[in-house]
């Protein structure tokens, strides 16, 4: 059972400086870099040791560190300023959405999402939907959109990885210590500690606490998987993302999306708009119908007011990544439901049947498009992919006129922009240059930064990234965690004045890791070349039960030891949020090679080029609007192959060839001064190509004028409970 942590709150800290407790808990340090040096420049040492965590620092460092900073003038002016900032911020009623929409500034828009990035001390977030899901709670923060997050909190979380001496991924579960988290248990109106019960079909009882995180102005509630179950076997589970069974998966998205919606309405949140961020949530257009028609309303009429109120986001470009359930599990659960709906079991099901060509199965994106006013894939061509896609649900419409539209993912600038460039940003453009990001001929006053200077600056960043590699390798040799192998794999090795390109994400197979070893002899003599030598750097973690992605990172660690390969090919081991920022910021370039279509849109190449880095990409996803033929290089030219060994072949040799005669040669161009002025400006083209269109400024703004307004305004969904 959960208890109420004290966590800080019995920590005394020195009074000129206690408000490090209450900042600690507002996720708005994360994305704000003087407020972490407020705790970083307490004790360097341990909070690189907790990860960057202030709840799990302030619970360990010493009370003498902190008498000695309360005292420092230096410090105390840092703090005051810091403070100032913050509470400016908090207390800000002129924000975007206040000013553009002052009749709306008091409805909310709940955001669904199985999991949440926010940052790397709350461990519960696989890849780039969480990613994507933090970063819009952050920029709805920053909008002042009246908005709140539900999600799952994970006691096992996605996993520690670590590569074994055989270049094997190994997946280590650590238990989740809610004290050490920036995390507080949500309170009701009446201040007890918000729990939701379930009580599904053929007995089974859960009940989960609900915690709050607290992202700027934005909550987010997370419920606890850890929960008190009438049958503890089957939900045993549940606590692990991504690592359990398909009933597993059914549990936890009854509990997200069912559970979300009571828990809010028990924290006396009534949204008017509801955003199902792919089809894990869907659930929740079920409890919405439930909670009329117990109220006296027909299904009908539900239905109708569900859907006015509710829209759909998609992030699943094939088949294969719907999920779906067998129909005997959701009407195993879900019996309580359509009796109190007064629907039959085969009524009910209808809701999200459809024949998925190996039989009937529930699917939760059909759940999600037919109780859904509005809806949208993720980037150009994903809107095209899920037209085609979901066809099915409108058999009688064309591809082209399915109801499905796009907008295209974006990053939250201050998490992933390194703070030597946000400096180069207020120097040459203007402190206030974050509120008007959006703006495109803002960004020509990047033309104005000298080459020297924007040159050092990447440079700068990259010895950043080696450094890091290289303290990395040295901690775990001197604790005797790895072996010699290990140290070659994880870049200790790697050159400082090399041409360095980057490749990180989740290994699945479909975004083809290791095409650059197609053709391992043409690689050797790449990489080889003593007058434009070039090495790369990988990351990212595989499923746990992908062993085709398993065996994608060994390859990747076994090419690495090749002799002709050694110190050109390494392998950065527990790919989280804060190795990607090194990674992002570090590299001189961003490769990404999925089989086009099947990359939805993506986001780190986007992080990549807000930083100066410039993109090499099949084009798919977000790339595939976002080259322009002056901000990187196209892999190919969106050649969808008849197969997928003749895809790979022809990709391949697409990618040697850019390779060969336009990246490296251009990287190693240097003028009199020695500066490479044409790769300079390919630098500057990446950003600003990247920071008005590929942001969430831009990205946020979409969503509210094109889905959350239409949504609110429409008023068709009433508040169906009383207070309390």
């Amino acid at each position: 059972m959960t208890v109420l942590y004290p966590i800080l709150d019995e920590i005394r800290l020195p009074a000129r400086i206690s408000r490090l407790r209450e900042l600690a808990y507002n996720l708005w340090w994360s994305w704000n870099e003087e407020a972490q040096w407020l705790y970083k420049q307490v004790d360097p040492l341990l909070w690189e040791s907790v990860g960057h965590n202030p709840v799990a620092f302030l619970r360990r460092v010493s009370a003498d560190k902190l008498s000695i900073a309360a005292e420092n003038v230096g410090y105390m002016a840092a703090y005051s300023k810091v403070f100032r900032a913050f509470d400016v911020y908090m207390g800000e009623s002129d924000t975007w959405f206040a000013t553009t929409y002052p009749d709306l500034k008091d409805q909310v828009i709940a955001y669904f999402s199985t999991e949440f990035g926010l940052h790397e001390s709350l461990p519960v977030y696989a890849g780039g939907l969480g990613i994507l899901s933090g970063d819009h709670a952050k920029e709805a923060s920053d909008l002042g959109l009246p908005f709140v997050g539900v999600g799952l909190l994970y006691h096992e979380g996605y996993f520690t990885q670590r590569i074994n001496s055989d270049g094997w991924q190994e997946d280590i579960y650590t238990e989740f210590a809610p004290e050490d988290r920036p995390i507080r248990l949500a309170l009701t109106p009446e201040g007890r500690v918000a729990r939701v019960t379930l009580e599904l079909g053929s007995g089974l009882t859960v009940s989960s606490t609900v915690w709050k995180v607290q992202v700027g102005r934005v909550p987010v509630y997370l419920l606890d998987t850890e929960l008190e179950s009438s049958n503890p076997a089957l939900t045993a589970d549940v606590p692990r993302l991504y690592g359990g069974s398909h009933m597993t998966r059914l549990l936890q998205e009854i509990l997200l999306g069912v559970g979300g919606v009571r828990a809010l309405h028990l924290l006396n949140i009534y949204p008017q708009a509801w955003h199902i961020n792919e089809g894990h949530s869907s659930f929740l257009t079920l409890e919405l119908i439930r909670e009329l028609v117990s109220q006296g309303v027909s299904f009908e009429e539900a239905c109708a007011r569900v859907k006015a109120a509710t829209v759909f986001t998609t992030h699943t470009p094939v088949p294969a990544g719907l999920d779906m359930f067998e129909l005997d599990q959701v009407s195993h659960y879900f019996q309580p439901f359509w009796e109190q709906m007064g629907l039959t079991r085969e009524q009910f099901l209808d809701l999200g049947r459809q024949n998925a060509g190996w039989g009937e199965k529930f699917s939760m994106p059909r759940l999600a498009l037919r109780l859904s006013s509005l809806r949208n894939g993720v980037s150009q061509l994903h809107g095209q992919v899920s037209r085609e896609l979901f066809r099915h649900v409108w058999p009688d419409r064309k591809p082209e006129e399915v109801p499905i539209f796009h907008i295209t993912n974006g990053v939250h600038a201050k998490t992933w922009l390194a703070p030597e460039m946000a400096a180069l940003f207020e120097k040459y453009i203007g402190h206030d240059w974050v509120y008007y990001m959006d703006d495109p001929a803002l960004w020509n006053a990047i033309d104005a930064i000298p080459d020297q200077v924007l040159w050092e600056t990447r440079q700068k960043l990259k010895m950043d990234l080696i450094w890091f590699l290289i303290d990395r390798a040295q901690s775990r040799w001197a604790s005797g965690e790895i072996t010699p192998a290990h140290v070659v794999w994880a870049g200790a090795l790697l050159g400082r004045d090399v041409l360095t390109i980057g490749f990180a994400r989740r290994f699945a197979t479909y975004k083809r890791a290791t095409l650059l070893f197609h053709d391992i002899e043409r690689l050797k003599r790449l990489v080889g070349n003593p007058e434009q030598p070039v090495q790369f750097i990988f990351a990212g973690k595989s499923h746990p039960h992908d062993h085709g992605g398993k065996a994608l990172i060994q390859e990747i660690c076994r090419r690495g030891l090749d002799p002709q390969l050694a110190g050109r090919i390494a392998f950065l081991e527990d790919y989280d949020m804060g190795v990607a920022r090194y990674l992002v910021r570090g590299v001189d370039v961003w490769l990404n090679n999925p089989r086009r279509p099947r990359e939805a849109s993506g986001t780190s190449g986007q992080k990549a080029a807000l930083n100066g880095v410039p993109n090499l990409s099949i084009l798919d996803g977000w790339w595939a609007e976002g080259y322009n033929g002056y901000n990187g290089w196209a892999i190919g030219d969106g050649y969808e192959g008849k197969d997928e060994h003749d895809q790979d072949r022809v990709d391949a040799e697409a990618l040697y060839t850019v390779l060969e005669e336009e990246v490296i040669p251009l990287y190693y161009l240097r003028a009199d001064n020695g500066l490479p002025r044409a790769w300079l400006s390919m630098v500057r083209e990446a950003i600003k190509s990247a920071a008005p269109y590929f942001t969430t400024r831009r990205m946020l703004k979409e969503y509210t004028e094109r889905m959350y307004i239409p949504a609110l305004r429409r008023l068709t969904y009433e508040r169906v409970l009383t207070d309390g």
